[in-house]
Formats: C-alpha cells, sequence, structure tokens
C-alpha cells in the first residue's frame, strides 16, 4: 500500500493534486502548453506518470484543470484590491496596479501561456468566461466613472494593461511602467 503523506487520504489526495498543478503552471509558465505532458508534470512534482492519471486522463485535461485553478485565484486577488477601495477611480487604480504586480508571478505567466495556445475548444471557452468575470468589475468601475462604451473602454484598459506587463517582463522597471500605465488610463477615460 503507497505511503499516505498526510493525517487523512482526502488530504493527500488533495496534497497531490496541488502540487501537480503547481507543477503544470511551472511547465506552462517556463516553456508554454506543449511542455504540460503527464509525464513532464509528474515528473516535476516527484511523481510517476502513472500516479499523475489518478488525477488528469490527459495533457488537455491537465491544461483545463490550470485554467480552473489559477484564473480564480487571480480574480480573487483583483477584486479584493478593488473592494479595498472607495471610489471608482481607485478601483480602476486598484485593478491596474494589482494586474501589473500580479503580471510577474507564475500563475499570470502561465495563463499568459494559455493566453496563446491552441486550446481545446471547451478550454478556450471556459478561458473566455473567467476572463469576462474578470474584468466585470472593472466594467463596473468604468460605468460608475461614466466612462463611454464601458465594456469596450474595459476592453482597451486590459489592452493597455497587457503591454505593461509585457514591458516589465522584458525588464522595463515595474514602477516606471506603473506610473505610466496609469498615466495613460487616466488621460484615456477622464479620470
Amino acid at each position: 500500500m503507497p505511503r499516505i503523506d498526510a493525517p487523512t487520504v482526502a488530504e493527500h489526495h488533495a496534497q497531490r493534486r496541488a502540487a501537480l498543478l503547481a507543477a503544470a503552471e511551472e511547465l506552462l509558465a517556463e516553456q508554454g502548453v506543449e511542455a504540460v505532458t503527464p509525464a513532464a508534470v509528474g515528473a516535476r512534482a516527484g511523481l510517476a506518470r502513472s500516479s499523475v492519471y489518478q488525477y488528469f486522463s490527459s495533457s488537455p485535461a491537465i491544461v483545463a484543470a490550470v485554467v480552473e485553478d489559477a484564473f480564480p485565484r487571480a480574480i480573487e486577488q483583483l477584486r479584493a484590491a478593488m473592494a479595498a477601495t472607495t471610489t471608482p477611480s481607485e478601483q480602476v487604480d486598484a485593478y491596474v496596479t494589482t494586474a501589473l504586480r500580479l503580471a510577474g508571478d507564475r500563475t499570470h505567466r502561465s495563463l499568459r501561456a494559455l493566453a496563446v495556445a491552441d486550446l481545446p475548444e471547451h478550454c478556450q471557452a471556459r478561458m473566455d468566461e473567467l476572463h469576462r468575470e474578470q474584468t466585470t468589475p472593472l466594467v463596473d468601475a468604468l460605468k460608475a466613472l461614466g466612462a463611454p462604451d464601458p465594456a469596450l473602454t474595459a476592453a482597451l484598459v486590459s489592452g493597455v494593461v497587457r503591454a505593461a506587463a509585457q514591458a516589465v517582463a522584458e525588464g522595463a522597471p515595474a514602477a516606471r511602467v506603473t506610473r505610466r500605465t496609469l498615466a495613460l488610463i487616466h488621460e484615456g477615460i477622464g479620470a
């Protein structure tokens, strides 16, 4: 019988699943979606490939699980930052600064790798749904500010944030990029 490394079997399985998802996230962030195979994920997590199949049936299943695990964590951090503010303008700023802060972490890098990957249709549809969920609070803040066409404005703000995140990833100083990004967005939305 295999050794259980937790007080209960359920906790053991939860820990192993979490380790596999973390390994998949690392591989995504470092090498892209093609690197996410049961063998590679198992090796990164220190488990045999056969153990991976106890949790995920295939590479696409692993990728889908990363989407379901990582995206909500990023959304929650954005929502929490926005909820800690009092005005719509502060909410927009919190969204932008938090998104840029998150841009450098492993979760965001793995999600960015997924954004350019050729994903199964159901996985791409779920990513699109989660992205809409992510931008909803930004749309609401822009509505409260009286920005014209808040949904389009939110999409444009997101584009500026993506470009800013790329600049930081390429070595531009994060503080400078954040200040310039906020200035552009303030000017663009009239805040």
